[in-house]
């Protein structure tokens, strides 16, 4: 299979994706019982991340497609991120609480602005140390987001926080925009691998 033809699968996979994620918010699945873990939310957040591993272990095609993929585009899509004031706004209007929603919407915020940043200056070979340092971060801000968010229902589980979390269109924050936003940050690291001395190597 060559790229053009890995390109549209994967851009009707992350459709079906969207539409799967929409489908499972509008059914009400991700509401579990007060007080009990988030396990449909589980679910949901980390089956494409295990899918896409399993796929990129398994196909040297699809793997050498992803390889492929423009760093600095990758990196770019990371600043969308900065949506994450949506958290700070609904911190401030008392529907979240701060333990979830201040570092989870600044993370986001931090990354998201500096997205640009990272892709024009960062995507270099010869700056292959913080290009990473800013995937990991971009990580870590995603787990403790996740993490914390999940924990909400067992911590406050009379607030409206856990119902907010899980109804669209906050679902699709945890079902779509975490696990794909965590793929790309995987895309980018493998990329950085094999990544050699010269600048002029890494596609403009």
């Amino acid at each position: 299979m060559n790229e053009t033809r890995y390109g549209r699968l994967v851009l009707t996979l992350i459709a079906v994706w969207f539409v799967l994620a929409l489908t499972v918010s509008v059914s009400g699945v991700l509401k579990g019982a007060p007080g009990t873990p988030p396990v449909a939310l589980g679910l949901t957040a980390s089956l494409p991340i295990l899918i896409y591993i399993v796929w990129f272990v398994a196909s040297a095609g699809f793997r050498n497609f992803v390889l492929g993929l423009n760093p600095r585009t990758l990196v770019y899509v990371q600043s969308w991120r900065i949506a994450g004031f949506v958290f700070i706004a609904l911190y401030s209007l008392g529907l979240l609480p701060g333990f979830f929603a201040l570092p989870a919407g600044w993370g986001d915020i931090a990354i998201g602005a500096t997205a640009p940043l990272a892709a024009m200056y960062l995507t270099r070979p010869d700056r292959k140390a913080g290009f990473l340092l800013w995937q990991m971060l971009g990580m870590a801000d995603l787990v403790t987001a996740l993490t914390m968010g999940a924990s909400t229902g067992l911590i406050h589980p009379e607030s409206t926080a856990p119902t907010i979390l899980v109804t669209l269109p906050m679902s699709m924050i945890p079902t779509f925009g975490v696990p794909l936003f965590f793929i790309l940050h995987l895309i980018s690291i493998a990329q950085a691998r094999g990544w050699r001395s010269m600048p002029s190597e890494i596609p403009v």
